[in-house]
């Protein structure tokens, strides 16, 4: 990649060279092994009937290490970063290596809780230092407009987007009214695109229905589930399985009253929003994904996106998905009775895997109700959650309909479905399996994947600075400190810019020599 000696590119590369020489000598090519933050363990996932999963190698971490050879080639950092310009890569090192430092991100976090973020000149301080560094980082635009200029550079590098307007939860139809028509105008924005760039628009049910509303829907479908024949809900559409037996049910003890019609009526609102939403989506191509949101009034999202997956989903490929967080106990459960229900029907189904992101609400809820916690008590059980699902999805969607979203930042995860996949002959263009990550992170991970030939995007949530602050303050709190899962890209970031470095610097001294090598045939006089 060329580079010239001005300009600001050059001088940050100068600010970097002596951080880079000094971890040189100590740090070796990373062996990815990161500490976690939270600690999860638990009961194994059980099927009704056992999917087929991940065989257990004889000796896991052996196995893990050649299936990332065979995956990755992270010693190949100029392959690795090969699309991205040296003063991105830059601004990324610095940002990720910013967010490391435990008391900077602590403090950061504590001032923009604080009030004094309501002083108006410290506010603009404040929010113009995130601008730059966090949120530039993180978010991929203000607007359509930006974001659809992030869009174009990561297409043009190999890469989609997943495009997520950074909208809090609603409150009333007024609200989410106009949450809707944001929805609606992302959902447009593709069309400026080119075509194929964005991969998936993501719908939050909660900015389109009022929270309480939901939070009604979810008691009444959970006390359904419990009393199917003594429970009535006129108002329920057509739709696939919601619950398993190992679902929570302790949000709803006693029998809910029936929604009012005023309540019948809203929710009918909330169903247009989502219609209008998903009409939209046809008429330009692009499929939804709908997000998750805590359990509580997780059954009233799921009512709504496989409700709108039965009057929506045909053919082969399904334009409405559904988020499963594999670190609930029911999340194996649920995937599989879903998938089994669409299947009779004829429905394609798509899912979006993630882990979760609600584990301290979730548990001390359910401490503070001195029940079980819905979360699994294990990290390593919810890893193997997570792949047991990815494995189980992998061998449906390669003989059948349907498709898959493998929401990850984890090595392990990526490795064996990209194996796995790779193995079933699920290739790119079948459009049936497509890895997610969020912008800004996990960029190793994401650039490996492509490179190996599997469709690949970027979550790119989007919004003004103080709408998307929630968002931003997540992501602090995820990336700090030096094992943070962040860790990775920041030293492959760092051998590749040193890389660089050494090969402009190499570049140079040659040009400086050939300014004095002699043409053929002259004669060189010596004093």
């Amino acid at each position: 990649m060329a580079m010239t000696t001005n300009g600001p590119s050059a001088k940050l590369i100068r600010s970097f060279v002596r951080r880079v020489k000094s971890s040189s000598s100590t740090t070796t090519t990373p062996r990815f092994r990161f500490a976690q933050r939270t600690t999860i363990n638990t009961t194994s996932t059980i099927f009704p009937t056992p999917p087929p999963s991940t065989p257990a190698p004889p000796s896991s971490t052996v196995v893990a290490d050649h299936v990332r050879e065979s995956i990755f080639d992270f010693e190949d950092t100029k392959g690795l970063f090969s699309s991205v310009t040296t003063g991105k890569l830059m601004r990324s090192a610095a940002n990720l290596n910013l967010a490391a430092v435990e008391p900077v991100v602590d403090m950061g976090v504590w001032v923009m809780k604080s009030r004094l973020m309501q002083v108006g000149l410290l506010r603009e301080i404040v929010m113009g230092a995130i601008k730059h560094t966090s949120y530039e980082h993180f978010v991929a635009g203000a607007d359509t407009e930006e974001t659809g200029r992030t869009v174009k550079k990561l297409w043009e590098s190999g890469l989609r987007g997943m495009l997520d307007y950074g909208l809090e939860h609603a409150i009333d139809n007024e609200s989410c009214d106009i949450n809707a028509q944001e929805f609606i105008k992302t959902v447009e924005s593709t069309q400026s695109l080119p075509p194929s760039s964005v991969s998936f628009v993501v719908v939050k049910i909660t900015a389109i229905c009022p929270i309480s509303l939901l939070k009604r829907v979810s008691d009444l479908l959970r006390w359904e589930y419990k009393n199917s024949t003594s429970t009535n809900l006129p108002w329920k559409l057509k739709t696939l399985p919601i619950f398993s037996e190992s679902s929570p049910f302790y949000h709803t003890l006693e029998k809910p009253s029936p929604l009012t019609p005023e309540e019948e009526h809203d929710l009918d609102l909330a169903h247009q929003r989502l219609v209008k939403i998903c009409n939209k989506s046809i008429e330009s191509n692009v499929p939804v994904v709908i997000d998750a949101e805590d359990t509580s009034i997780q059954p009233g999202i799921d009512y709504f996106t496989y409700s709108a997956a039965v009057m929506y989903n045909k053919g082969q490929k399904p334009l409405i998905f559904g988020t499963i967080q594999a670190y609930l106990k029911d999340a194996g459960e649920r995937l599989y009775a879903t998938k089994k229900a669409a299947d009779q029907m004829g429905l394609p189904v798509g899912f979006k895997l993630v882990r979760g992101a609600y584990m301290s609400s979730e548990s001390q809820l359910a401490n503070s109700l001195n029940v079980e916690s819905p979360i699994h008590n294990s990290i390593g059980d919810t890893h193997k959650c997570y792949n047991d699902c990815a494995s189980f999805m992998l061998d449906e969607v390669s003989n059948g309909a349907g498709g898959l979203i493998l929401a990850t930042h984890n090595l392990d995860s990526g490795n064996l479905a990209a194996q796995k996949a790779r193995d079933l002959g699920i290739s790119k263009d079948s459009e049936k399996l497509e890895f997610a990550s969020l912008y800004g992170m996990a960029e190793a991970m994401t650039f490996g994947l492509r490179n190996a030939g599997f469709g690949v995007s970027k979550y790119l949530p989007f919004g003004p600075v103080d709408q998307i602050m929630p968002y931003l303050l997540r992501r602090a709190e995820e990336n700090k400190g030096l094992l943070s899962s962040s860790n990775l890209d920041r030293q492959l970031m760092m051998k590749e810019l040193k890389r660089r470095m050494k090969s402009y610097v190499g570049q140079g001294l040659v040009d400086t020599g050939s300014r004095f090598k002699p043409e053929a045939g002259s004669i060189v006089k010596l004093n």
